[in-house]
């Protein structure tokens, strides 16, 4: 088959923009914000976004030294690379933002790494409750909080400052331990399950 590119100019790649400024500005110059683009479209067997991710955390390494902590933020297929990648020693925690997973999404050796999964009840591309599934089994191996968004669809452009906010505040508090607001107050405190 033919292999498509990841446009810089696509909406899904565009919708991260905002989400990366809101991190850097919740970092306040202490965040090195990085966005990645994917090499290949969609996911199949032979290539998938995990694979990216993981050339993407080697150059971080390269640049930032082995044991710097990382963030992942990924939106839908991005989300799920996130959970997929969530036990891989660099990562210290992953916001998948209305991820686009299988019940079975659920990798093994994530203890220690927070997950926070923010997903809008009225998405109609990725299903909800089976983010939800993954968010309770993979509670098994570590702590998880599941948001959900009232109203809240894929596009994740209405009730933006659940999404791109929230993924802002929980990045600080995942890296720099600061806990701003009554929100990440709740996901820090190991709430499992929350409705905005």
């Amino acid at each position: 088959g033919r292999t498509v590119r990841v446009s810089p100019a696509q909406l899904s790649v565009l919708r991260m923009i905002p989400i990366a400024t809101r991190v850097a500005r919740a970092g306040h110059g202490r965040l090195a914000v990085l966005r990645l683009l994917n090499s290949h479209r969609g996911w199949d067997t032979a290539h998938t976004p995990v694979q990216d991710l993981g050339w993407a955390l080697a150059r971080v390494a390269q640049r930032f030294g082995a044991d710097v902590p990382v963030c992942v933020i990924g939106h839908s297929l991005g989300g799920r690379a996130a959970l997929l990648s969530a036990a891989r020693p660099q990562i210290t925690g992953v916001i998948a933002l209305a991820p686009w997973v299988y019940p079975g999404d659920v990798p093994s050796g994530a203890a220690g790494t927070r997950v926070v999964i923010i997903h809008g009840d009225a998405d109609r591309i990725a299903d909800p409750d089976r983010s939800r599934r993954v968010a309770d089994a993979l509670r098994r191996e570590t702590t998880v909080s599941h948001v959900e968004v009232k109203g809240g669809t894929h596009a994740m452009l209405s009730r933006r400052d659940c999404f791109d906010g929230l993924a802002a505040q929980c990045a600080a508090w995942m890296l720099l331990g600061e806990i701003d607001g009554p929100l990440v107050q709740r996901i820090a405190a190991g709430e499992a399950r929350l409705v905005v």
